[in-house]
């Protein structure tokens, strides 16, 4: 199984940008955790990180073309503003289930709207980098077990 993991905006600036709320462990330990524990889970991950949308939408396309069997996203704060983003995953049907670190529904009003959801399988939120672990978890479960 190949699984995306795609990052928006400021998820590079982990361990600078609000650390009461994300954190003190940086994108690169995030990185290294999850590479760690997709050798665990017998599964293949790549990673992604942009403050563009377009760029986003561009690699959940390519993601189509590369058959990858799921994308785990936190697409950050186009969480809250990218249709473009929701069309991107509605177009390739590949499952996605959308991450966050922090719990949005807890945090200002206009966080608790989320575009990219009705496109997704799954939310995973508020359980820090934990939550990246959940969602490949959520997708090896949802896959129907081939091999490619």
């Amino acid at each position: 199984m190949k699984i995306l993991v795609i990052n928006g905006p400021n998820l590079n600036m982990l361990g600078i940008r609000e650390p009461d709320i994300y954190g003190s462990r940086t994108y690169d330990e995030l990185i290294g955790m999850i590479r760690e524990k997709s050798v665990e889970l017998g599964v293949g991950v790549e990673f992604y990180q942009s403050n563009h949308e377009g760029d986003l939408v561009d690699k959940i396309q390519e993601a189509y073309f590369r058959k990858i069997d799921g994308i785990v996203i936190n697409p950050g704060a186009y969480t809250h503003t990218s249709v473009a983003l929701l069309d991107a995953v509605k177009a390739v049907m590949i499952p996605t289930v959308e991450v966050h670190i922090s719990d949005v529904d807890s945090r200002d009003e206009f966080r608790k709207t989320s575009y990219i959801r009705q496109a997704c399988i799954a939310t995973v939120s508020g359980r820090g980098f934990d939550g990246y672990i959940d969602a490949i978890r959520l997708l090896i479960d949802n896959s129907d077990g081939k091999d490619d």
